[in-house]
């Protein structure tokens, strides 16, 4: 495939006009608050993919960060909700579209990533929210012309992650998509949250599994890498969709760091 990749979370996980989307995601951001020990510009964040009023108000806490910040690319690491996927997968796609404009694929980035051992496919990324919905937060945080990379993170190793990252992070930043512990009551979720939270603090990715973390193939990767690097991980805001959406019967945990 060729050309841009067109939205499919559009008027679902976030509005599809352009101006109630910027307006929206800007009120998002100026909303967040950031905790100043979180150095910015971060390497790499760590954000929730849910609908914008379920989880928008703890991913801003992250994008928060990038005001001012020189970012000319991203990597995009989450799951393959929908399409059954082993190892990791680049879109074939030249550029991925929301309704506040195109963002280019980078092909540099694309093509490094091949040789270290992810497909080009486009097919886990066409029904996908958990990558699409952060384009919307970094087309508002950063100044037009940046380029990503969006990869599709399947069942695979930690260390397979890591070693694409390692090929391909030396200037790129990283947003990792994940949302955590899914349909508890609120006083459980807290708990397994937290103790999910203190495993990503202690770069611990031998302790998160799947019931942790829906995009846990892609944030052990990442915590493997930030291992490697020797990256400190700074906890930005953890919370659930009970906390921001009311229901606190049956709720989804999200949390947000950065990664300096």
């Amino acid at each position: 495939m060729s050309g841009a990749r067109k939205p499919a979370a559009v008027g679902s996980f976030y509005p599809g006009d352009p101006d109630e989307l910027a307006r929206e995601v800007d009120e998002l951001l100026a909303a967040a608050a950031a905790p100043a020990a979180a150095a910015a510009p971060p390497r790499a964040l760590i954000v929730p993919h849910a609908g914008y009023a379920y989880s928008g108000p703890i991913a801003a806490s992250a994008y928060a960060l990038l005001a001012g910040a020189e970012v000319e690319r991203v990597i995009l690491l989450g799951p393959a909700h929908f399409v059954p996927l082993f190892g990791t997968a680049v879109p074939a796609a030249d550029a991925w579209a929301t309704p506040l404009g195109e963002v280019a694929v980078d092909a540099e980035l694309k093509t490094a990533a091949a040789v270290a051992g992810a497909v080009v496919d486009d097919d886990p990324h066409q029904p996908e929210h958990s990558l699409e919905v952060q384009l919307p937060f970094l087309q508002r945080s950063l100044e037009p012309g940046f380029s990503v990379l969006p990869i599709a993170v399947g069942r695979c190793a930690a260390e397979e992650v890591a070693g694409i990252l390692d090929a391909l992070a030396a200037g790129p930043l990283i947003v990792c998509s994940t949302d955590l512990s899914h349909y508890n009551d609120i006083e459980t979720a807290r708990e397994l949250d937290r103790r999910t939270a203190d495993a990503v603090l202690a770069r611990d990715h031998e302790s998160i599994g799947q019931y942790d973390a829906c995009g846990c193939f892609a944030l052990n990767g990442l915590l493997e890498f930030a291992r490697r690097s020797e990256l400190e991980v700074f906890e930005l805001d953890l919370r659930t969709s009970g906390d921001t959406a009311g229901d606190g019967s049956r709720v989804v945990g999200y949390g947000a760091f950065a990664l300096a």
